[in-house]
């Protein structure tokens, strides 16, 4: 199937899901009207870096939910609401156009289920398989929005969900360690079909959320994101952690403790708020720290109260 097959597809496979969308695929451009605020954000998933296809880790309906499912998530941190997205897929020449179409499947499939119109993209030969999309979400006021830079000291430092599910997941994948059943199967989906979390952060925002950040990276990393950001410190208590079911046999296989896996693995896509010292008990979250002065730094605490030195992911370039 040529390139313009696909397209003419991925159109047939595919809707707009606003009125907002008023050109989509099949035109040189997508025409779109436009509320206050554009919030925008980038992902790429690669082959070879973020899964594998010989053997493989994830499905080709995988990969596309879960390209739309990260850069959805970025949106979804900056409390906007959900709008369009723009896909790009390159093609290595072994794939067929069955296999293309699975993947825009699981594209529309995360999109649908976030109220999102996939509104346009590019198909490129590619000797290897990336699938890049650019999401976009939408504000009325830059107020409804909420950046990394707002903790301030005092704050409560609250995570939403469970933690440590996806690390746990890719290691089933990749057959380093089993939590047995009937944790194997739901750690392996935490990690090939992550949920952007678009509830959370309403809730969130709601609550008075000063601070919002997702942990694509883990909150080891990602707390000093925020925190860098808002010129603030933090302790953290690793036992107030919500670890995932499964993620503590699967900690025990590898040799690992489970909260320092939890705390670095990432890939979870839940959220870091930084919520107001009064702020009452948010349902779906756990209170897991407090935000310092900058001067006092960032401390992860054991469950002995001794500091912990944790890392989380950081993508190596270059």
């Amino acid at each position: 199937m040529g390139e313009l097959s696909l397209i003419a597809a991925f159109e047939e496979l595919m809707e707009p899901r606003s009125d907002r969308v008023v050109r989509w695929i099949g035109d040189d451009a997508a025409v779109v009207r436009a509320r206050g605020f554009a919030v925008t954000g980038v992902d790429a998933l690669v082959e070879g870096v973020h899964f594998r296809l010989d053997p493989p880790t994830m499905g080709f309906a995988d990969i596309g939910h879960r390209a739309m499912a990260a850069s959805l998530s970025d949106i979804a941190a900056m409390g906007a609401d959900p709008g369009e997205a723009y896909v790009a897929v390159g093609v290595p020449e072994r794939m067929g156009a069955a296999d293309v179409l699975e993947l825009a499947a699981g594209l529309e499939g995360m999109a649908a289920r976030c109220g999102v119109s996939v509104a346009g993209g590019d198909l490129v030969a590619s000797p290897n398989l990336f699938c890049t999309v650019t999401a976009v979400g939408w504000a009325d006021s830059a107020d409804e929005l909420i950046g990394r830079d707002g903790a301030r000291e005092g704050d409560g430092l609250w995570v939403s969900g469970a933690l440590g599910a996806a690390a746990a997941g890719l290691a089933v994948i990749t057959g380093r360690a089993t939590a047995g059943e009937p944790w194997d199967e739901a750690l392996a989906a935490a990690h090939r079909r992550p949920e952007p979390r678009f509830d959370a952060a309403v809730a969130a925002r709601k609550a008075g959320a000063r601070a919002l950040i997702d942990l694509s990276d883990g909150l080891a990393t990602d707390a000093v994101h925020l925190c860098a950001a808002s010129e603030a410190g933090a302790r953290i208590e690793l036992d107030a952690l919500p670890v995932a079911p499964g993620v503590a046999e699967v900690a025990a296989g590898l040799g690992e403790d489970p909260l320092v896996l939890a705390a670095t693995g990432g890939e979870d896509f839940e959220l870091l708020a930084a919520l107001p010292p009064d702020a009452p008990e948010l349902p779906g979250f756990t209170r897991v720290g407090t935000v310092l002065p900058a001067g006092e730094g960032i401390t992860f605490t054991g469950p002995d109260g001794r500091p912990r030195e944790l890392r989380g992911y950081e993508h190596p370039i270059g």
